[in-house]
């Protein structure tokens, strides 16, 4: 298998990179082109996905919200598939069970219209049984400890710790299986921070209970 491109944040033009790939794919899920934003906690999944969001116009669906508990990385696979992509490739609006993580079980429903592009971010975002649907995936990449750092000033990070190395253990069994970097369409080494613009200097992350951190 051909060796993934790579490419780094630092560069001023990497989110251009990535929707120029993206506009170069043929749509896959239907009439809509879906970008798989995968990698490990701390990796920066989430801002990352924010930032091309803002730059393509388009809408996020974060896997924190499939995923059914913290024993939940593989389980979000299939609600993923069953809730996202395949209502895209028939034509219709994602609508999927949404996880409320302060009380630790599914809270409603959500969903997005839609479009003719989708960002699914999140771990488990490229799996095999969805590949067929995604345009492209990228890999976000960044060293352990760099990783281990964002993890441990997070404004969730005591709430997150108890659950830390479970979390772990299932990324580590869900990339063996699914191999996801071995199928990035780019590797992108973010070990650069970002200021987030969407973020208040006041407000947290994520809530108090929440999901594993991206």
């Amino acid at each position: 298998m051909p060796v993934p491109p790579r490419s780094t944040t630092a560069d001023a033009h990497w989110s251009a990179r990535v929707a120029g790939i993206l506009s170069a794919a043929p749509a896959r899920a239907g009439r809509s082109r879906v970008l798989a934003v995968e990698g490990r906690s701390g990796s920066g999944k989430s801002l990352l996905a924010s930032l091309l969001a803002d730059r393509i116009g388009c809408p996020v669906v974060h896997m924190d919200d499939l995923y059914p508990g913290w024993t939940g990385l593989a389980a979000a696979v299939p609600l993923a598939l069953d809730h996202v992509v395949a209502p895209l490739a028939r034509g219709r609006d994602p609508r999927w069970p949404r996880f409320d993580w302060e009380r630790g079980r599914h809270a409603g429903w959500a969903g997005t219209a839609a479009r003719d592009t989708l960002i699914l971010e999140g771990c488990g975002s490229g799996a095999r049984d969805l590949r067929p649907y995604l345009s492209a995936l990228i890999w976000v990449d960044a060293p352990a400890q760099v990783r281990a750092r964002r993890l441990a000033h997070r404004a969730d990070a005591a709430a997150y710790a108890p659950y830390r190395r479970m979390w772990a253990r299932q990324e580590d069994a869900f990339y063996a299986a699914h191999e996801p970097h071995a199928h990035a369409d780019l590797v992108l080494d973010n070990a650069r921070d970002h200021p987030d613009p969407h973020a208040s200097p006041d407000s947290p992350a994520v809530p108090e209970a929440g999901p594993p951190p991206r």
